[in-house]
């Protein structure tokens, strides 16, 4: 039989709420490009959320990293933004939004297969079932009847999506030095990803754009909220909250992008939208809850 259990329940929920603050963030960030952003310069917006935020974090924690953690904070920062970031723009400029954001929302299905892979977990028809429910969800909520196809652009999303998912898998198997806090950690990776995102900036965009109040505001919300404090909280639950329930909540970043849209923009959500949204929350919360089965007790299910 199964026993059902909620430990430690609190904790969980609190390092799950924390960790849930960063996809939330980034979730507006199609708001602020469209709207405060200087428009055909979506690199340089990667390289201002990520750069900045990473020498400040530097200058305030003063660790760099040491041995072997030179080359693996320099391979997850390449894989969690250098790379990711140029994939997630081009995929915005050949797809529709919605599209490109549904292909995104495979990352916590991919990870579910890396977590077997890399992590050598065992597999989960669980965690495989509720990564499609999220998928499909979050299709519903994003994908108008005018949705387009390039294939230049899917190739772009699913690649997004799967440096992503690499990246957070290994940044889940090799953890954090023991003497190094989540701000460090997450300075060394932007750092990273932002030097990765320099010579890609200049070569596909030329000069720097001009930056008027409206454009500082928004690079200041990107680079400092969107970029420092919300990677270090998303490091941080990467490296102390189960993997695949951490990567499930990067749906939360294209409903909270819905939602803006319908408030600050006028886009509508009809029943389908709805119906979509209720489907991804449901896959975000089944993400959390791990059940297993021990002979001879009740249901037993892990939070968090």
């Amino acid at each position: 039989m199964k026993t059902l259990t909620t430990a430690p329940l609190t904790a969980g929920l609190t390092g799950t709420a924390l960790t849930a603050f960063a996809p939330m963030v980034w979730g507006t960030t199609y708001v602020v490009t469209t709207e405060l952003l200087p428009a055909g310069h979506p690199l340089f917006a990667g390289l201002m959320r990520a750069l900045p935020a990473g020498l400040i974090a530097l200058a305030i924690t003063r660790t760099l990293p040491r041995g072997t953690w030179w080359l693996k904070a320099a391979a997850l920062g390449v894989l969690n933004i250098g790379m990711f970031f140029p994939l997630l723009f081009l995929a915005a400029e050949r797809l529709p939004g919605g599209v490109a954001a549904t292909l995104g929302a495979a990352q916590p299905l991919l990870v579910a297969i890396l977590a077997v892979a890399v992590l050598r977990q065992s597999p989960s028809a669980w965690r495989f079932a509720w990564g499609i429910v999220g998928i499909v969800g979050v299709g519903l909520v994003v994908i108008g009847p005018a949705a387009g196809f390039d294939l230049v652009g899917v190739l772009a999303g699913l690649g997004g999506a799967a440096t992503m998912a690499l990246g957070v898998t290994l940044t889940k198997r090799w953890g954090r030095p023991a003497d190094v806090g989540p701000t460090a950690f997450a300075s060394w990776q932007l750092t990273a990803g932002g030097l990765f995102l320099v010579p890609v900036t200049f070569l596909f965009e030329g000069a720097p754009p001009a930056i008027d109040l409206n454009a500082a505001l928004g690079y200041l919300w990107l680079g400092l909220i969107g970029g420092l404090l919300a990677y270090v909280l998303w490091f941080r639950g990467i490296t102390s909250l189960p993997v695949t329930s951490v990567a499930v909540l990067g749906l939360l970043s294209p409903m909270v992008a819905a939602v803006l849209g319908a408030v600050l923009l006028g886009q509508g959500l009809g029943p389908i939208q709805l119906a979509g949204f209720a489907l991804a929350l449901a896959a975000i919360v089944a993400g959390q809850i791990t059940p297993k089965t021990k002979p001879g007790r009740d249901r037993h299910v892990t939070v968090g």
